[in-house]
């Protein structure tokens, strides 16, 4: 018998927004660790090339094109990975956006729509297609990136603070759902990492870490099955402190601190 035919397969982890940042740096740690790739991303044409310039082995890494923002879409997706590389172990929701509002301008009203639809609905659509799989095979992870700015809301950040203080109330909602049935819900809170959207951050970024550097410390994090990590640990300290500190000192030590950007008008 070839012992190569009844070899169990690699693990397989689901990772949304790999087109850049995070999630490609997520997508190299767990191809370094040896599991099998199922990337999404909007332009799935682009992300190919990635993963061609990288190495990364076509039988082993599956490509999907998909916005988190398209229920429909992304679910199918979802579907599609099951049937042609089996239920993952792990299930990434990496796929988010960051961009400042002003409530006073009508039009923001529309992005603050495009920033729960990505990191709120469509983190739950991502895990939609997996998640009573898993709890019938009795075993899987899925992990939630939130952030630290999901921990107090921070002037011009109203919308991504919202957003991501849904993403850790969710995910400790869905972790209680699915405990009894042996899935576990990991929360990754990141501090500041050195990806396209932060760079074109206006204001200092204390701990600034580079993607690769978080990608090694979530690796772990997700392996150990903790159910939330700030990353990196200084961070963690921080958010510690921001959620005793009284709002009145808060309030002081947060004004005249600049907006986070805009989308461009």
């Amino acid at each position: 018998m070839n012992p190569q035919a009844t070899a169990p397969a690699a693990p397989l982890v689901f990772i949304t927004g790999a087109s850049s940042g995070i999630g490609q740096a997520l997508a190299l740690r767990y191809h370094r660790a040896g599991w099998r790739l199922a990337l999404v991303a909007r332009r799935a044409s682009e992300l190919q090339q990635w993963a061609d310039a990288q190495g990364l082995p076509r039988e082993r890494v599956a490509i999907y094109g998909a916005d988190v923002r398209d229920v429909a879409a992304i679910t199918a997706t979802g579907r599609a990975c099951i049937a042609a590389q089996g239920l993952p172990e792990v299930v990434i929701a990496n796929a988010g956006i960051s961009v400042g509002i002003d409530t006073a301008d009508a039009a923001d009203l529309e992005v603050l729509r495009s920033i729960y639809e990505t990191n709120n609905i469509g983190m739950a659509a991502t895990f939609q297609p997996f998640l009573a799989a898993m709890c019938t095979r009795g075993h899987g992870t899925l992990v939630g990136v939130a952030s630290v700015a999901g921990i107090r809301g921070l002037p011009g950040h109203g919308g991504y603070c919202a957003s991501k203080a849904a993403v850790i109330s969710y995910c400790e909602s869905l972790r209680g759902e699915c405990r009894a049935q042996g899935v576990t819900v990991v929360t990754l809170a990141p501090g500041y990492v050195d990806t396209p959207l932060t760079q074109k951050n206006r204001y200092a970024m204390p701990f600034l870490m580079s993607a690769e550097a978080f990608a090694d410390q979530a690796f772990a994090a997700i392996s150990s099955g903790v159910r939330f990590r700030v990353i990196p640990w200084q961070m963690g300290v921080v958010a510690r402190l921001l959620r005793v500190l009284p709002g009145a000192l808060f309030d002081r030590l947060l004004a005249g601190r600049p907006r986070k950007h805009r989308q461009p008008q």
